[in-house]
C-alpha cells in the first residue's frame, strides 16, 4: 500500500484518507490527482467524499517547504442519485497556508462530470478504478524489517504467486489539470514545485484537523506499518518541519536494515543521505515535463511508475521487487482527462 489505512485517525472515516498522490504532464497542463475511500476498507456506510472535509493540493514554488499555492475541493452530501457538488477555490501567498482563508472561485461542478473552466483548468471528481499495486507479503516482510531492523524476510515468499492486493478494487479520485500558466510562480525555480495533498476534517471546536497528508509515495509501508502513532503524527504535520521532527527515526530505521543487508560500510551515512532525499515529504515536480518516479530521479510520479520497487530497494540499498508490475491493474489507465482507470 502507498498510503492506504496508512493510520489509526485516517481510518476512522476512509473517505479522508488519501491513498495516493500522482503529479504527470498531461493533455496539455500539470495533472494532480489523489485517490480516497478505498473499497478495501470494506462495506462503507456513505462513500464518496466527506461533506466536512477539506481536500487540498499544496504547491510550494520557491523551495522552502511552505505551500504558495492551494488547490481547495469542497463537497456537499451525496443527493438522491449518489451524486456530490463540488467547489474548487485557489489560495495563493500567504493565506495558503490558512485553512480559513477564503481564496478565489475556481469551479464548481458535480461527481462524474467534467468541468473545464475558461483558463482551460480540468477538474473530475468520481468512482475509478485502483492504478496502484501491491504484493502483501512482500509488503508485511518490508514492514517488519524496517521496524526491527533486520533483512526482509523473504525465504516462504514464492514470487510466481505474486498477486496484487488491489485488484479489482475502487477508489474515489480527484483530478486536476491545470495550464502551465497558473505555476508561473515557479519560474523562479526553473519549473520546479514540490507537491502535498491534506485530507482535513471540520471540528466542532471550528477548527480544521488534519486526517492524512501525502507527499512520496511508501512512506507508510516502510515506516508506519507498525508504527501508528508515527503514521498519525507523519500525517498531522508539515513538510517544513519534516526533516528536524522525523530524520533520526528515518536514519535509525534505514541504518538498522542497510546493516542487516551489508550493502555499505557506513550505514548511517547511506541512511542520513536517503533521509536527506526523502523529506521534506514533498513530491518534487518540474513543470512541462513527463513524470518519472524512478532509482535515478524523482520528478512526478505517473500512474504507471513502479514506486514500490524503487522505494523497497533504495530505503534498504537492496534489490527488494513485488514480482508483479503495472500489468496486474484490473482497470487500466487512460492517456486523456481525467487519466484515472474507469470501472465498467
Amino acid at each position: 500500500m502507498s498510503h492506504h489505512l496508512d493510520s489509526p485517525i485516517a481510518r476512522q472515516d476512509i473517505r479522508l484518507d488519501i491513498t495516493d498522490l500522482y503529479a504527470f504532464r498531461g493533455e496539455m497542463g500539470t495533472v494532480l490527482a489523489i485517490n480516497v475511500c478505498h473499497s478495501i476498507f470494506g462495506e462503507i456506510p456513505v462513500p464518496g467524499y466527506h461533506p466536512e472535509g477539506m481536500y487540498e493540493f499544496k504547491i510550494d514554488t520557491d523551495g522552502d517547504a511552505v505551500e504558495n499555492v492551494t488547490y481547495r475541493l469542497t463537497f456537499d452530501d451525496r443527493d438522491e442519485e449518489a451524486k456530490q457538488r463540488w467547489v474548487l477555490r485557489r489560495v495563493t501567498g500567504n493565506d495558503a497556508v490558512n485553512p480559513d482563508a477564503r481564496g478565489d472561485f475556481v469551479a464548481a461542478g458535480m461527481t462524474d462530470q467534467i468541468v473545464k473552466t475558461d483558463t482551460g483548468l480540468k477538474v473530475w471528481a468520481g468512482r475509478a478504478g485502483d492504478p496502484f499495486w501491491i504484493e502483501p507479503d512482500v509488503l508485511h516482510a518490508v514492514g517488519h524489517a524496517f521496524q526491527d531492523g533486520t533483512k526482509a524476510d523473504l525465504s516462504t515468499w514464492d514470487p510466481a504467486k505474486a498477486k496484487n492486493l488491489f485488484a479489482g478494487h475502487s477508489v474515489y479520485s480527484i483530478v486536476l489539470e491545470i495550464p502551465d500558466a497558473e505555476l508561473a510562480a515557479a519560474d523562479n525555480m526553473n519549473g520546479k514545485i514540490g507537491i502535498w495533498a491534506v485530507a482535513t476534517l471540520a471540528t466542532d471546536a471550528g477548527g480544521w484537523r488534519s486526517v492524512n497528508r501525502v507527499g512520496l509515495p511508501m512512506l507508510p509501508p516502510l515506516f508506519t506499518q507498525f508504527n501508528e502513532d508515527l503514521g498519525n503524527r507523519l500525517n498531522a504535520g508539515c513538510p517544513s518541519d519534516d526533516f528536524a521532527i522525523y530524520s533520526d527515526t528515518v536514519i535509525k530505521s534505514v541504518a538498522g536494515v542497510v546493516a542487516a543487508y551489508g550493502t555499505s560500510e557506513d550505514p548511517k551515512g547511506y541512511a542520513r543521505r536517503f533521509a536527506e532525499r526523502l523529506l521534506p515529504n514533498m513530491l518534487p515536480y518540474k513543470v512541462g515535463t513527463q513524470a518519472v518516479f524512478g532509482f535515478s530521479d524523482w520528478n512526478g510520479r505517473s500512474l504507471t511508475d513502479n514506486v514500490p520497487d524503487v522505494m523497497f530497494s533504495l530505503a534498504s540499498n537492496t534489490p527488494i521487487s513485488l514480482g508483479i508490475g503495472k500489468e496486474s491493474v484490473s482497470s487500466k489507465p487512460s492517456k486523456t482527462f481525467p487519466y484515472m482507470p474507469a470501472i465498467s
